[in-house]
């Protein structure tokens, strides 16, 4: 396996780890509850009552973004050395479809959950494989997938942009000889953060309507037939789940505009803290493992 490939899995499942505990809190901000329920940040973290709580659902992503974080960077990587737009993140981002479609749904019906006995990754899994086959765990994939290419775009572009802007900045003699590795981890950790608050921005009001999408569940056939008589004949009986623009027609309708935006605060925390641990993670273990890198980087940094 490549470099890359290892240093997108760790760093992948690192910023799970890191950030699972306010992505419970963004999700169900996202999808919404009850309207006589309060609906805040503080509402939603209450039924954080043990360690387990705060990793509920993390199983899927570690397993599943270590996965994704790696194929995105392989592809990034080498869509990069064929095209040189933004393109290449756009790219990977739609690679990671396969991975990301099925890892989202369960995460979010995961973190969902209230019972610890109803929220394992595993447990949700077979259930969407025994009732709805494979294609279960795709549903949500097309709103997915265009999150993730135009959310990716945005990611690699911001990152490499923010990076060039310091080096810029460090172009002259003097502020290379006072460079040090403490600075350029700071810089590693500033333009990861503020990478993935840009892209999480760009793509937050796809993000809400894909929770919503994948967070439908119909119940299983038995408790949706009606009592024997009460049924009108001819009546469909089992509800079906809406499609991405009909959850978004139906969220505009009936909380307005601000429901897109929904949770942003807390995914814009989240995404600064995790981003800018898993860029430096990620950059961390390319050096380590990419001797040509490892001499790129030591040749700007005095001993």
């Amino acid at each position: 396996m490549s470099a890359d490939f290892w240093a997108g899995y760790i760093s992948g499942a690192a910023g799970i780890l890191i950030g699972n505990p306010l992505d419970i809190i963004k999700v169900r901000l996202q999808a919404g509850g009850s309207p006589s329920a309060t609906n805040t940040p503080s509402s939603h973290a209450s039924p954080f009552s043990s360690a387990g709580a705060l990793i509920r659902g993390s199983t899927a992503p570690i397993l599943g973004y270590g996965a994704l974080n790696a194929l995105l960077f392989v592809t990034y990587n080498r869509t990069s050395d064929l095209l040189n737009t933004n393109e290449p993140g756009a790219i990977g981002g739609l690679a990671t479809w396969v991975v990301s479609t099925p890892t989202e749904l369960v995460k979010c019906r995961a973190q969902m959950s209230f019972s610890p006995t109803a929220s394992s990754s595993w447990g949700i899994t077979k259930q969407i494989v025994r009732t709805e086959g494979i294609r279960g765990l795709y549903f949500g994939g097309v709103v997915t997938a265009l999150r993730d290419s135009i959310g990716y775009g945005f990611y690699f572009w911001s990152y490499e942009l923010s990076t060039r802007y310091m080096m810029a900045k460090m172009t002259d003699e003097k502020a290379r000889i006072d460079s040090t590795t403490a600075q350029e981890a700071a810089k590693v950790l500033l333009c990861g953060g503020l990478a993935g608050v840009v892209t999480w921005a760009s793509i937050f009001p796809l993000d809400v309507i894909k929770t919503r999408v994948q967070t439908q569940v119909l119940k299983p056939a038995a408790e949706r037939a009606p009592l024997l008589g009460n049924a009108a004949q001819g009546e469909v009986v089992e509800k079906r789940r809406l499609g991405a623009i009909e959850v978004a027609k139906n969220a505009y309708r009936s909380e307005g505009p601000k429901v897109f935006f929904r949770g942003l605060a807390v995914c814009s925390i989240r995404a600064f803290i995790v981003n800018a641990a898993q860029w430096a993670v990620y950059e961390w273990i390319m050096r380590e493992l990419d001797p040509a890198r490892k001499a790129r980087t030591d040749e700007n940094i005095p001993p």
